[in-house]
């Protein structure tokens, strides 16, 4: 109806910046996977990180490191530091205290297996990996006076489509295309993602019929030139997952993510093959090579690793470049609230970024940490342009100052 699928070079934002090759090998993928990310050249002195500590302050986490040298970077975790940081200030902060922060790829491979950190591998782990890896990352951003869009390949964008979604899973249809609605009106999207099913419930929807009746009440509110998304969270079983998918093929929609539940990657599988619409998987995996596999069997064409769940951006990085050899876009899982800007700062670099990215409701708790503050407008965010992270550091140090350590 709104597209046939047969190109699916709509998926990217700039489709010319990534192209498919054909043939793509395993080995191939593996050597996309291990290539090097990060780019140290303009800072030619050790930078010794001397301390890193967990501070709360206005509903905010803040991870700070400072090096031997004075240099200080500043990184804000999400709400899951309330009860992670045990984790992080016992097994992960500890290694990298006395380390050249320039080591980094080499630190986020011999963080994993300090005090065999390996057996707690999962989303927990690499969460806290990741704020330490933001913190250094703003920290040699500010050195060399730029975003770490330039120490991780080149910034080559600042302006990123959005689109607005809500989790509700309890509402009625009618009621659902009033939140969307608003949301739109709020930001001028111009795409939308909803939720079907009832959220790894095994078949279940979350109020009978509603699912169906949503896909199709979306597409007639909002017209066949508006781009639809939509979320099944591990809903289904493969057999469910694949009717839904032809439903939203009807209306033309735009991808569909996670039917299956996140560790089925058969059945995922399954259902991409059986299914024209591009399947969008991975905000749950924490797994370089099963995001291989992934890539490798074509089990999902659009890809959406969390910046933090998997580790921070060089990981996420490494798992852009295997999905780019194959022509698949990234676009990246959102976590708290200020997993927004670390979503702007991967998109700002990343070739193969999906067309629109999500906006989060935590842009209005974390504004205020940038000058001028972050806003999305026509339905457009702007990537923060200022060294490291972007935040400004005046505002910042006023936060921390009141902090308390954790």
């Amino acid at each position: 109806m709104v597209n046939t699928y047969h190109d699916l070079s709509y998926l990217h934002l700039d489709s010319s910046l990534t192209q498919a090759q054909s043939n793509v090998s395993t080995a191939e993928l593996e050597e996309a996977a291990n290539s090097t990310v990060l780019n140290v050249e303009g800072i030619t002195s050790p930078l010794i990180i001397e301390s890193m500590e967990l501070l709360f302050n206005n509903g905010l986490y803040f991870l700070r490191t400072r090096s031997k040298d004075g240099s200080e970077g500043v990184a804000v975790a999400s709400e899951r530091a309330a009860y992670l940081y045990p984790l992080l200030k016992q097994l992960i902060i500890p290694y990298f205290i006395g380390k050249d922060a320039r080591d980094l790829e080499k630190l986020l491979d011999g963080v994993y297996v300090y005090q065999s950190n390996y057996k707690l591998s999962g989303l927990a782990l690499w969460c806290c990996i990741s704020w330490v890896e933001a913190s250094l990352l703003d920290m040699m951003g500010r050195i060399i006076g730029k975003p770490i869009g330039d120490l991780l390949g080149g910034v080559i964008r600042n302006e990123i489509p959005i689109y607005v979604a809500s989790g509700n899973r309890g509402t009625t249809p009618e009621e659902e295309i009033e939140v969307l609605q608003q949301k739109v009106a709020e930001t001028g999207a111009r795409a939308v993602k909803f939720k079907v099913g009832g959220r790894m419930s095994k078949n279940a929807d979350s109020i009978q019929g509603r699912s169906e009746s949503l896909i199709y009440l979306t597409r007639k509110t909002f017209g066949d030139d508006f781009t639809i998304h939509a979320d099944g969270n591990g809903s289904y079983d493969p057999q469910v997952a694949i009717e839904y998918g032809k439903i939203l093929e009807e209306i033309g929609a735009f991808f569909y993510e996670e039917p299956c539940p996140f560790e089925h990657l058969e059945d995922t599988k399954e259902v991409a093959d059986a299914l024209h619409i591009p399947l969008a998987f991975g905000e749950q995996e924490t797994s370089i090579r099963r995001f291989r596999w992934i890539i490798d069997n074509d089990a999902a064409q659009v890809v959406q690793p969390d910046l933090q769940y998997n580790g921070g951006f060089i990981r996420n990085t490494r798992v852009a470049r295997m999905a780019a050899l194959k022509g698949i876009p990234v676009t990246p899982h959102i976590s708290g609230g200020y997993g927004y800007i670390y979503m702007l700062h991967f998109a700002s670099y990343i070739p193969n970024i999906g067309k629109f990215q999500e906006d989060k409701a935590g842009v209005k708790v974390t504004d205020y940490l940038f000058t001028p503050h972050m806003e999305v407008k026509d339905g457009v965010f702007r990537a923060p342009t200022a060294p490291g992270l972007g935040m400004d550091v005046k505002v910042v140090d006023k936060v921390l100052r009141k902090a308390l350590v954790v």
